[in-house]
């Protein structure tokens, strides 16, 4: 289980680099669709997505992982 580097800030650095670019996205092009969709993304990432992955890393790893959970924030 890696918790160094960017772990430390994030528990899904990958998710947050996405939002980034949708934001950037967001920024260049502008839009009523384009705001909507950044808090779309968010719920649906977290809902299908990170939280099934919470499920099988506590699963994997335990109490280490729940300890974790408590330290570092899901997106920032």
């Amino acid at each position: 289980m890696v918790t160094t580097g960017i772990y430390r800030f994030t528990r899904n650095p990958m998710y947050v680099g996405i939002v980034f670019v949708l934001l950037g996205c967001f920024i260049a092009f502008g839009g009523v669709s384009s705001a909507l969709g950044l808090p779309a993304f968010i719920a649906y990432i977290t809902r299908y997505q990170i939280r099934p992955e919470e499920q099988v890393l506590l699963a994997k790893f335990g109490s280490e992982y729940a300890a974790y959970k408590g330290q570092v924030r899901r997106w920032l």
